[in-house]
């Protein structure tokens, strides 16, 4: 089985309601699932967060929480691939 991520993106984001430089939000992630021959996508939402600063354009801030994501779908990643060699 082959899992790849396709498309990554910030769905929505906000500040933290009691957390100061907190920013909270979900992330919308497409993977492509390759398994004997065939193919299916999965979109998935991923609620994420990252400690933000006064520094932080917008940019940074999305590409923080994409970076959760992505860290995230690998974890996810490496646990199905263990279970399909089992």
């Amino acid at each position: 089985m082959i899992l790849q991520l396709i498309d990554i993106g910030v769905r929505d984001k906000q500040a933290h309601p009691r957390l100061a430089g907190r920013v909270t939000g979900h992330v919308r992630a497409v993977l492509l699932e390759s398994r004997d021959g065939e193919e299916q996508t999965h979109e998935l939402v991923i609620p994420v967060w990252a400690e933000g600063t006064s520094a932080m354009s917008d940019a940074d801030i999305d590409m923080a929480l994409m970076l959760r994501a992505a860290r995230i779908i690998d974890r996810m990643r490496a646990r199905l691939g263990a279970r399909a060699r089992d």
